[in-house]
């Protein structure tokens, strides 16, 4: 969400990267949203797979975005790979998942009008190309072994190393699709309570957004297979961190847990090179062959944490599938409305703040199988997404933000309470259609899920 020039200088000592996390403090009045969300490309008509080279590749798709839109072209080994405008990115995960990670904004009414912008411009581009890009967690048609590979040298280093931490991190990486949102904090407390609080009622959320229920063209048996798959991806980088559940959580804890984590790879001149299970603190204590780690080391072993809810200079909150258009925008809204107002906060944090650590896991795994039809202990999980939602506008409702035509945030919120009223997430209604009224038919889901 936020891009800023960071001093190369060797690290010092650890206390370097705590307040590396406090820097990113803010009063109140500066604090903003970022909403990131990925699409999962297809050809149309035969529903093929979109590499990155050729005429109809992606790597023309973001050329000629890069062509009639005026976005300034990120290269790696002379491929585009990414591009950036106005404080916003567009770029690809390893399978050619297309990610907008949008400007820091004040309103979710700002937000959403820069992702139906974003949509319009991909219509544009995407049309001659015979592209199409779907709202849903995961590819619902091709396996792994059918995806292409993006031309980017992290990937080629994380596609060897995470399969000898998980047996679905391919499948997590090549696939899958997400929509996330990012948010500031005041003070080390407010973090606290913040990621605590988010962390808590990520599984609730993670339901409400359930939405990749088929994989290989047939129900996977889960209403969010994606989540499935970060459960077997890498133990050591994901997953629900038990400390910040803890009195003493704070910076220290977040960088000590980051510290003891195995980094992917360390960068110099634009290379990358593979650290071979070197943790951060053993580059922080020896160095790297003649290297010495820096601020710029950190912040970018940062990005290759992947707990549901991740610290940098800002909190990614990063638990839902992602979803058509309709439901797109009510993410961030969400969020905002529980983590920006104290209340809401609070009473957000008072729904699961008795669980302990087995039934916040549990709650987890039988989110990813049945969603909005899943407990949280021994209470149905859906009554508990509808006070969630209620928490939500009533925060929307007192922080105010207005818009052209609306005194606050709340309306983004309608698609969240028709879903909740269906009482299903959006990967049960997509299996129960696509055995029903579908007829497994895929240019029916196409029509459904396309952006």
């Amino acid at each position: 969400m936020r891009v800023s020039r960071i001093p190369e200088s060797s690290i010092e000592s650890t206390a370097e990267l705590t307040d590396f996390l406090r820097s990113g403090e803010k009063p109140a009045e500066r604090f903003r949203v970022g909403t990131e969300h990925e699409k999962i490309g297809l050809y149309e008509g035969d529903h093929g797979p979109v590499p990155y080279e050729g005429e109809r590749g992606i790597g023309r798709l973001l050329e000629t975005i890069a062509e009639v839109d005026g976005w300034t072209r990120v290269l790696e080994d002379g491929q585009v790979i990414a591009l950036t405008k106005d404080g916003a990115s567009i770029t690809l995960e390893p399978g050619g998942q297309f990610e907008l990670s949008g400007a820091p904004l004040r309103t979710i009414h700002e937000t959403c009008d820069e992702f139906h912008s974003h949509l319009a411009l991909m219509k544009r581009v995407c049309e001659p190309l015979g592209i199409v890009f779907l709202g849903l967690g995961i590819n619902p048609i091709h396996p792994v072994e059918r995806i292409p590979v993006m031309p980017k040298a992290r990937y080629r280093i994380m596609r060897e190393y995470l399969p000898t931490r998980g047996a679905r991190a391919l499948e997590m990486m090549f696939v899958t699709a997400t929509v996330q949102a990012n948010f500031d904090y005041s003070s080390e407390a407010d973090m606290v309570e913040k990621v605590r609080t988010a962390v808590g009622i990520s599984p609730i959320v993670s339901a409400i957004f359930a939405n990749s229920s088929l994989y290989l063209g047939k129900d996977s048996g889960f209403a969010s297979r994606r989540l499935e798959a970060w459960f077997e991806t890498d133990p050591d980088r994901c997953g629900m961190p038990p400390f910040v559940f803890d009195e003493d959580f704070g910076y220290e804890r977040y960088v000590e847990w980051a510290l003891d984590v195995p980094m992917f790879f360390v960068v110099r001149d634009g290379s990358y090179h593979p650290a071979r299970g070197m943790t951060f603190r053993q580059f922080l204590e020896r160095g790297f062959e003649s290297w010495r780690a820096n601020i710029d080391d950190w912040d970018r072993h940062l990005t290759t944490l992947f707990p549901d809810v991740r610290v940098k200079r800002y909190i990614e909150v990063r638990g839902a599938d992602a979803v058509p258009p309709g439901l797109t925008c009510s993410l961030p809204a969400l969020w905002k409305g529980i983590l920006y107002d104290s209340e809401a906060l609070s009473s957000a944090w008072a729904l699961v703040d008795s669980l302990d650590l087995n039934a916040r896991e549990a709650t987890r795994q039988d989110v990813a199988r049945r969603g909005l039809a899943a407990s949280v202990g021994s209470r149905p999980i859906l009554p508990l997404a509808r006070e969630l939602a209620r928490i939500s506008r009533d925060g929307l409702a007192r922080i105010r933000h207005g818009g052209r035509n609306d005194d606050d945030e709340c309306a983004y919120l309608d698609p969240v309470f028709e879903q909740l009223e269906a009482g299903a997430s959006p990967g049960e209604i997509v299996a129960a259609r696509w055995e029903g009224v579908w007829h497994r038919s895929v240019d029916r889901l196409v029509d459904y899920a396309r952006y």
